[in-house]
């Protein structure tokens, strides 16, 4: 089981449509931040640290899915409980839900690979298997 790390946010005023509704994409990426933030506060290196150590640039998005339930508006202060759903050989599954107190907003999981440049093609990235080091802080 994965630990579940907490990302905070404070809903501005750019973050909604005219109707004072925070706009769907927000919450891609507040969550792509929470997903930064949960391996941060597990303790792994930045990405910028860690490709000069192993190779890996980061954990780019494979497949996400989103569902909403209520709304935010400005001037809120939301939280994004975020952990790992999943562990495969290379890739993961974090999932996030973002709350607004006891009160369950959105949910979605995101799919992401650890990945390195393409020793063949450096123009290229490719996944590597998910390092146990990893894996083993995040538990």
């Amino acid at each position: 089981m994965s630990k579940t790390v907490i990302y905070e946010v404070e809903v501005m005023f750019g973050d909604c449509d005219p109707a004072g509704i925070v706009f769907f994409p927000n919450f891609s990426k507040w969550m792509d931040a929470s997903s930064l933030n949960f391996f941060v506060q597990c303790g792994v290196p930045p990405w910028r640290e860690l490709v000069k150590t192993t190779g890996i640039i980061g954990t780019p998005l494979l497949e996400i899915h989103t569902r909403f339930m209520k709304p935010a508006t400005y001037g809120e202060r939301l939280q994004i409980h975020t952990r790992v759903s999943e562990w495969k050989a290379k890739v993961f599954v974090h999932e996030h839900k973002v709350m607004r107190g006891d009160t369950l907003l959105c949910e979605g999981t995101e799919t992401r690979a650890f990945c390195e440049r393409d020793p063949a093609n450096p123009d290229r990235i490719r996944a590597v298997p998910v390092p146990q080091d990893i894996i083993a802080r995040c538990s």
